[in-house]
């Protein structure tokens, strides 16, 4: 199945793009797009465990299914103050 990443504001700096298809075996879990995002982006890899994701607007745990055309959001952490 292929599902569409987002990335935004960090993540897209370190992977150098907004947005990325990925193919992932069915079925597929959020945990599985974390591990082929992190084999796909190394530089993200270590970040990865402290982005939210968000799929088709939802936030979603690792166990949440995903679906062939899914799009998946990458989030970092907000600082501030």
């Amino acid at each position: 199945m292929i599902v569409n990443v987002l990335f935004f504001a960090q993540a897209a700096e370190f992977t150098g793009c907004q947005w990325h298809e990925i193919e992932l075996s069915t079925p597929a879990t959020v945990a599985d797009c974390r591990r082929a995002l992190a084999g796909t982006f190394p530089q993200l890899a270590g970040e990865l465990p402290s982005y939210l994701i968000a799929v088709n607007c939802d936030y979603a745990g690792d166990d949440a299914d995903l679906r062939h055309g899914d799009e998946v959001a990458v989030i970092p952490p907000v600082g501030g103050g």
